[in-house]
This record gives C-alpha cells, sequence and structure tokens, in this order.
C-alpha cells in the first residue's frame, strides 16, 4: 500500500508515545495529508478551542503519494486550528520531511497537549522519543538545525522547527523544514510552539513498499512526467523562473495589488521580478539568483537559491546573510515589494531570508508591514511607535526593521506580529487591513481577476490563492481560457478549482503539478498505488467532500456565511489603471451562485442534504 497504515500519536503533556492503525475507512473517504488529516482533527477536537491551548492538536500528514517516484511526491502538511485566523489550518510544505516520515514508517504524526518543558520529538524508523529542547529553546531555525545536525551525528536527519516568532507569540509563525521550505501560512508554528514543541527531527531507512501495481505505477508516473516536461508552465516558465514569472505577466494585467491594495499596477515591478533575479548587479555583477532547487522526487525544480549583495545596507550587522539560501517566490515578492511599494531586490531578499531563518509567513507578513505603512502615511501612527523608523511606503529600511522586530519578537515587532487585522483594529482604522476570514491576500487583485475575489471570500482558511487557483484560467489560459474582468459563470469555475486544488493536497503531489495535469492524470497514479479503485470521478468527490468537511468545522468554530466578504476598498473603490480601470470586485454576482452550485442554503451553511450526499 501506498499508505504505511500507522499513526504515531504523541501526547507531550505526559510524555508518552503510542502507535494506532490509520482509519483506514476515513483514507478512502478523504484519501490522505490534507483531508485526511482535517478528518482527524473533525473528529478530535472542539472546533471552539483555544487555538493556543492544549486541547487544540497540532498533525504532521502525508499522502499516499508521498515518498514515491511520483513526480512532485515529496508533499506534507501540517494541521490544526489557527490562532491567526480561528479557522481550520492546513499549511502544505515540500523539501523532504515527509517522504523521511514515510520512510520511518508513519503516515501521521499527531501531538496532543502541551509539554512541560521545550522539547523535540526525534524519530527514526519505529523508534521515537521526546528529547529535551533547552539548548535549542530561544535560537533561530538554522541554529537549531545545526545544533540537531551536530548532535545526532546524520547528515540525512530531516528536521522541521520553529524559530524565534513563534516562542514570542507571532500569530503568522511558520514550520520550516529543510532550511527554507515551510509550512507557511495560518500560523501553524505559532501553535506548535504554544505547546512547547521546538522541532521534529526524522531519519527514516525502510523505503516503501506494498504500491498495488507497481508496473502499472511506473506507467503512469512516467506519462505524468513526460505531460509536466512537455507543459510550457511546468516544463520552462517554472524551472527558470519559478513562481517570480508571474511578476510583469500580473503587473500587465493590472491585477497585482500595490501599497497595500490602494492601486492594482506597480511602476517598479520590474525591478523585482523573476527576469531581473537573472540579472547581473551593477555593484558586484552578480546575479541575485544563484541556481534552481527541487523538492523530493521533483521534475519542476521551480525553488530559487540567492545570494545578497554583499555591500548592502541589510547585512551591515549580518556580513554572513549574503550566502545562498532560499530566494523570493512570487508571493513574497509581492508581499515584501510590491505591497509596500518597495523595488529593492536585495532588501526584500534578506527579507525573506530572516522569515526562513525565524519562521515566518511572508505574505502575512509584507502585508502587515504595508497596512502599518499606510497607517503611518495616515499619521495614525508616528515614529514614536515604530521605534523612531518612518514607515513610508517604499522604505526598504523600515522593511528590514520590521523583520528583524517581528523575528525577535520586540518593539513595534510585537504589534507586526499581531497579522494586520489585529494591527488595525488597535488603531483603530480596520478597513485598512486587506484580508478574509482574518489573513491577509496573496498577490492577485479581485478587481482585475473576478474569480479570486469570489475564491478568497469562500477559502476555508481565509484569503488564500492555493485553495482555488483561477489565475490559472483567467490569467494563463489553463485549462481554458475565461475572461478575469468577467464575474458571469465564475461560481463553477472556483468551486470546480476548490475541489480538484483539495484532491492535489491529499494526495502528496505539488498543486503546481496542476498547471500541466488534471485528475485524469492524477487518478492513474493513485489507483495504481492505492488499494481500491480512485477515479477522476471519484477523486472529484473526495475534494468536495473534504472542502465541507472544512467548512462545517468552521461553522463549529462560529465562523459562518458572514465572513465571506472582501474588505470594503475592494468592493467599492475601482481600481484607476490598468485593464480591470474602472472595475470593483463583483462578489455579490457571484456569491449566491456559489452557493446553489455547493448546495448549500442562502445564508451559506451545508444543507442536510449536501451532508448525507458525502457521507459527512
Amino acid at each position: 500500500m501506498a499508505w504505511t497504515k500507522k499513526v504515531m500519536r504523541v501526547n507531550l503533556t505526559d510524555g508518552t508515545i503510542g502507535e494506532e492503525p490509520l482509519n483506514m475507512e476515513w483514507a478512502r473517504q478523504y484519501l490522505g495529508q490534507r483531508g485526511l488529516a482535517s478528518k482527524y482533527l473533525f473528529e478530535e477536537i472542539d472546533p471552539e478551542c483555544d487555538a493556543l491551548g492544549a486541547d487544540n492538536k497540532l498533525i504532521y500528514t502525508t499522502g499516499p503519494l508521498t515518498g514515491t517516484m511520483a513526480s512532485t511526491g515529496g508533499r506534507y502538511s501540517v494541521v490544526t486550528k489557527s490562532p491567526l485566523t480561528g479557522t481550520i489550518a492546513c499549511s502544505n510544505s515540500g523539501g523532504f520531511l515527509g517522504p523521511e516520515m514515510k520512510f520511518a514508517g508513519w503516515d501521521m504524526i499527531i501531538f496532543e497537549g502541551k509539554s512541560p518543558k521545550p522539547v523535540y520529538l526525534y524519530v527514526r524508523d519505529g523508534h521515537a522519543e521526546l528529547v529535551d529542547a533547552s539548548e535549542i529553546w530561544g535560537k533561530s531555525v538554522w541554529a537549531a538545525d545545526r545544533i540537531l545536525h551536530t548532535r545526532h551525528q546524520d547528515p540525512q536527519l530531516r528536521i522541521a522547527c520553529v524559530g524565534r516568532s513563534a516562542e514570542a507569540g507571532c500569530l503568522y509563525s511558520a514550520i520550516i523544514n529543510d532550511l527554507h521550505r515551510a509550512a507557511g501560512r495560518s500560523g501553524v508554528g505559532t501553535v506548535m510552539a504554544s505547546k512547547n514543541l521546538k522541532a521534529l527531527a526524522v531519519r527514516g531507512t525502510r523505503g516503501l513498499g506494498g504500491i498495488k501495481d507497481p508496473m502499472r505505477f511506473i506507467r503512469a508516473t512516467e506519462e505524468g512526467k513526460k505531460v509536466l516536461r512537455e507543459h510550457a508552465v511546468t516544463g520552462q516558465g517554472l524551472p527558470t523562473y519559478g513562481t517570480q514569472v508571474l511578476m510583469n505577466v500580473i503587473n500587465e494585467s493590472g491585477a497585482l495589488p500595490t501599497r497595500n491594495m490602494r492601486e492594482v499596477q506597480f511602476e517598479g515591478a520590474r525591478n523585482i521580478s523573476g527576469e531581473a533575479m537573472h540579472e547581473p548587479r551593477k555593484s558586484d555583477n552578480r546575479p541575485n539568483l544563484t541556481t534552481n532547487a527541487a523538492c523530493f522526487a521533483c521534475t519542476i525544480a521551480c525553488g530559487r537559491i540567492a545570494t545578497i549583495d554583499q555591500n548592502h545596507f541589510a547585512i551591515e550587522n549580518k556580513p554572513e546573510y549574503w550566502r545562498n539560501s532560499g530566494g523570493l517566490e512570487y508571493e513574497a515578492a509581492w508581499a515584501m515589494g510590491t505591497d509596500t511599494g518597495i523595488d529593492d531586490l536585495d532588501a526584500a531578499t534578506y527579507a525573506n531570508f530572516v522569515c526562513n531563518e525565524d519562521g515566518m509567513d511572508p505574505i502575512t507578513f509584507g502585508a502587515t508591514v504595508a497596512a502599518a505603512m499606510e497607517l503611518y502615511e495616515e499619521g495614525v501612527i508616528t515614529t514614536r511607535e515604530t521605534g523612531g523608523v518612518e514607515y513610508k511606503f517604499g522604505s526598504a529600511k523600515a522593511l528590514v526593521h520590521a523583520v528583524e522586530a517581528v523575528a525577535g519578537g520586540t518593539g513595534f515587532g510585537k504589534d507586526l506580529g499581531l497579522g494586520s487585522k489585529r494591527l488595525c483594529e488597535k488603531y483603530g482604522r480596520p478597513e485598512l487591513s486587506m484580508t478574509v476570514k482574518s489573513q491577509e491576500f496573496p498577490a492577485y487583485d479581485p478587481r482585475g481577476i473576478q474569480g479570486m475575489g469570489l475564491a478568497y471570500a469562500t477559502s476555508n482558511r481565509g484569503a488564500c490563492h492555493l485553495r482555488g487557483y483561477t489565475v490559472a484560467s483567467e490569467i494563463l489560459g489553463i485549462p481554458e481560457k475565461t475572461d478575469p474582468l468577467v464575474s458571469k459563470d465564475k461560481a463553477g469555475l472556483v468551486k470546480a478549482f476548490q475541489d480538484a486544488t483539495a484532491v492535489f493536497d491529499s494526495s502528496g503531489l505539488c498543486l503546481f503539478t496542476s498547471f500541466a495535469w488534471t485528475l485524469d492524470n492524477v487518478a492513474p497514479q493513485i489507483d495504481s498505488a492505492c488499494e481500491g479503485d480512485w477515479s477522476a470521478e471519484k477523486l472529484v468527490e473526495v475534494g468536495e467532500r473534504i472542502w465541507n468537511l472544512e467548512r462545517e468545522f468552521n461553522r463549529l468554530a462560529g465562523i459562518t456565511g458572514k465572513g465571506d466578504t472582501l474588505p470594503p476598498r475592494l468592493l467599492k473603490e475601482a481600481a484607476q489603471t490598468g485593464p480591470a480601470k474602472d472595475k470593483v470586485a463583483e462578489l455579490d454576482d457571484m456569491l449566491p451562485e456559489y452557493y446553489e452550485l455547493r448546495g448549500w442554503s442562502t445564508d451559506g451553511n451545508v444543507s442536510d442534504e449536501t451532508k448525507q450526499r458525502l457521507g459527512l
């Protein structure tokens, strides 16, 4: 079987570790990873519990194709209740940790309770122990990683860790694995630190066995790799420019949110684009981009490794920071560049390094800094609050100050660590927070890409592009082109993307394969690897079931259809430039049809008929 059929349960309160069989009835309904762990969380915690309390649980989870030869089969997720949003949180990451869990023999590790002292979990195959983490508590992710590798004398040890920001209570702290891959959004790292759990260190030597039909699986995966290789996005664009291939494309489309979403195009976009990362700097004749990089089993290799100008002001006190590390992805470059009005590529790269080193979600971080900059320019906050730093749009020095303050949980960093919703509420201007369900927007303006407005508003984890990426259709024409400026028929498009995304996230595969693959490409790989029958039609139903389960969790947590909305700025203030000029987000035209297609009530609740049909 592609599943190991084993779950590790770690009670941090009493320090016990147990083993139990994976619930295969649930696996047949929810597949794995995002779907299956969400089912476990739904059944095991009270959705109204305190996200940072001992009653919340933290689940590391893999998919059935994690660790296999399927292209991009290196994903894992962390599922919990979010402290930032109060919704169900599922943060997906690549790298090598997920496969290592499978090689050690585990589909899932469930952390319960709260340790009385800092600990980390060390796993080697079937052996697991909680180890004192006092030496690495208070250390950055990078420092803790070095110490643990030295302690265990194993270069193949895979480590997921939280940084100082999580320990300081930043509500959008991430879990970083392999130094610069992240389970990034919704504050899953904050939950981990609240349990006094510093790291998970895993070494697996068992490999995988039990693929249902090995020869058919080999054929299916090879056919899938061929499709990826021959597609313009997965075979050319992403390997060459990473997700940063989008910066200039979205800017020209008039959908690049700029200066806290006041504008839809950025005059400095070219300076922080994927193309700019390739170009030699005038100061040292070296490009920002060192090379691309790949996660386990990935044939796309969209990851970026970058260096900083050694004479840049950001590293005057950290000269070692010029070195190779995780470079800018599109969302991070947007959040710490465009949204803050900054076109300093090296400053944004430095801020991204710090987000990796101390574990912060760069999207929420950058968007919160953008909100702070608007508060500053409105005169709501002054240098008195910011520690003497002028938080003006376009200030790279303010960005550097902010990222260091949030990483250490010092000064104005404590306010910034709340996220933009709480920050703006604190200073009496809640309308300046660009969020849905308390989570900050990513890099697509719904005035210029109408489907994304509905996708943001209905996302189960707050504003998110990775829960229904209609940009693929509306901008890139994948799988077919739709008009980004038209709201008609977008409800069906959003639902289809949301349900399919839930399947990709539950399989162990990277969502980026969906630029080239449909579920018709995924189904043969799952069906030949896993027991049971897995047609594309069945996978669509699985995706829909996952989406509705998450929706029900949120309802029980007190998050209703009233949260399916957008900030007033996007609903009332029209775009001033570009193709979307004079357009607002037409959410009211799409939402009723979306509810109807979902089989929900007019106020956004999952109907009894839909629950019965999906077996919820």
